[in-house]
């Protein structure tokens, strides 16, 4: 064996040589990025809108628009810029100048990405994340029930835009008024209305994007097949979503909701799977399982567009929940938003036009489907693993209703008819550490495993707006579409195939990429 002696001096000479090989690397892609936009836009970008690391604003920005802390430890990959566009020109230079520099963009509309693919990258380095904060004009046409929405726009803020204008119309998107409307669309998005209108995906009239050329497009200017894959086919895989055009539904002006909890009654969780997805579909009634000083409580929470004494009528048909007119909250749907958010029904709706977010911690999330209901032995072991975990939420999302009569290639959201339930497996924690984040994580994972034969098989079904890793990840430079397919039909299943057809027309060379990114039929990037 040959030893070779290296004086420390050396040795720390080089280290400092590679490091700062890296910092001008570093400066060289962020100066050549800031050039190629000004060229680029139309419009003058300020120097305020772009962030770099060495700026004392950057870290701050990155971070507070991360709702998951798992994603902001020092260890995890940061960007080279940040840059928060002010309009639509803006956004086309960022994608034009990601493809003349063969730099990965990731863009960010909320910040609620469960695996923060939107601002984080594990296989690409370097990268730039484009913040789309900035855009969240919102337009409302009630003579037409339409509005045009961009995609920096918060779900609070288009509940609230709607309510200023009508007292009877509302969007069926998600529980979180945080939650940036781009993304939350680009996979699907459900809320209370799912059993009644669908999906936030299945209201979508028009679109307008930025594709991989930097051509501004709409619905008509993009073809039906790429508006198809955009919605519900995950977001960072065709185009940059700048607005969408929604259709507003129609909701009474008296709603009714209610909360009753019930402890360790797995009968009753039984029979809730028999008649739930049966239910009326101005009905819906959502379960959370959660661990309250060490007790596995179980609450029943629900919307029904009508009155509480017609309620009580239609929930005959499960007199087991014992629902009394006590129980019952008649108010107006936008008031609704706010008690599912846990707030008072008179709360002030300024809350929904808070763009922070409420909470944050360190959190792991899995899904399942659920096609047959759970016999009564596996939910006693559900709830003895509950109180294996500090802080558990298992909730479960009833479908049935207008889930069960949109066609599972309507769009790329495949999850229709057969389903009784979503299954939605969360643990979060605060106490951010190697050991800790295993610990909590592994409880997920195990749980996940054990429900294995009670659930969708054959892909075992998963949501891409819940984004998980653990199903698989593309690889740098190899997108590889038998891998892929290992998450892609878990989350599209027979439409996985049409996503990858599209994306292969539309993003050739797969500049638009990320860890579960669509891939193309032939890579040719």
């Amino acid at each position: 064996m040959i030893s070779i002696n290296i004086s420390p001096t050396i040795y720390i000479l080089s280290i400092f040589l590679l490091l700062s090989a890296s910092l001008t690397t570093s400066f060289s892609i962020q100066n050549n990025f800031i050039k190629c936009l000004s060229i680029n836009s139309h419009v003058p970008i300020p120097s305020t809108s772009i962030f770099t690391p060495n700026n004392s604003s950057f870290a701050t920005i990155l971070d507070s628009r991360a709702e998951n802390l798992r994603l902001t430890e020092p260890s995890v990959p940061k960007p080279v810029l940040l840059f928060t566009p002010l309009n639509e020109s803006h956004v086309q230079a960022a994608v034009i100048c990601s493809k003349k520099l063969g730099i990965n963009i990731r863009f960010r509309s909320g910040g609620h990405d469960f695996e923060g693919l939107s601002y984080v990258s594990f296989i690409e380095k370097p990268f730039v994340v484009v913040d789309l904060a900035n855009l969240r004009s919102i337009s409302v046409d009630i003579k037409t029930e339409t509005a045009w929405v961009q995609v920096g726009a918060t779900l609070g803020e288009v509940y609230y835009s709607i309510a200023e204008k009508s007292k009877v119309h509302g969007f069926p998107a998600g529980f979180c008024p945080s939650v940036g409307v781009g993304g939350h669309i680009t996979g699907g998005g459900y809320g209370s209305l799912l059993r009644k209108y669908g999906l936030a995906a299945d209201n979508v009239v028009d679109a307008l994007i930025v594709d991989a050329n930097g051509r501004l497009l709409d619905r008509k200017s993009m073809g039906e097949d790429l508006f198809w894959a955009i919605r519900g086919g995950g977001g960072g895989s065709f185009a940059a979503i700048l607005s969408w055009k929604i259709k507003l539904v129609a909701v009474p002006e008296t709603v009714t909701v209610f909360t009753v909890t019930r402890n360790q009654d797995t009968k009753l969780l039984y029979r809730w799977q028999q008649v739930v997805d049966k239910l009326d579909d101005n009905l819906q009634i959502r379960v959370q399982m959660l661990n309250i000083n060490a007790t596995v409580i179980t609450t029943y929470s629900a919307l029904f567009l009508g009155g509480a004494d017609r309620l009580l009528q239609v929930l005959q048909v499960f007199p087991e929940l014992g629902l009394t007119r006590a129980d019952c909250i008649e108010t107006s749907w936008i008031r609704s938003v706010l008690y599912f958010d846990n707030n008072p029904v008179n709360a002030s709706l300024e809350i929904l036009r808070r763009r922070r977010f409420s909470n944050r911690f360190y959190y792991k999330s899995k899904v399942d489907y659920v096609q047959e209901p759970i016999p009564e032995m596996a939910l006693e072991e559900l709830q003895k693993r509950v109180l294996e975990e500090e802080n558990p939420v298992i909730v479960w999302t009833p479908y049935g209703g207008m889930m069960s009569r949109i066609s599972e290639s309507e769009t790329p959201f495949p999850h229709r008819k057969g389903n009784i339930f979503k299954f939605n497996y969360f643990v979060g924690w605060l106490d951010g550490n190697d050991e800790n984040d295993a610990r909590h994580m592994n409880w997920v994972r195990s749980l996940y495993s054990y429900m294995t034969p009670y659930v969708s098989k054959s892909p075992r079904a998963a949501y891409v707006n819940y984004k998980d890793l653990d199903l698989g990840i593309n690889k740098r430079g190899n997108t590889s579409l038998i891998q892929a397919s290992s998450w892609g039909l878990k989350y599209f299943k027979g439409n996985f195939k049409r996503l990858v057809k599209v994306k292969t027309k539309v993003d050739p060379h797969n500049l638009f990429r990320h860890e579960q990114s669509i891939p193309t039929f032939g890579l040719k990037r």
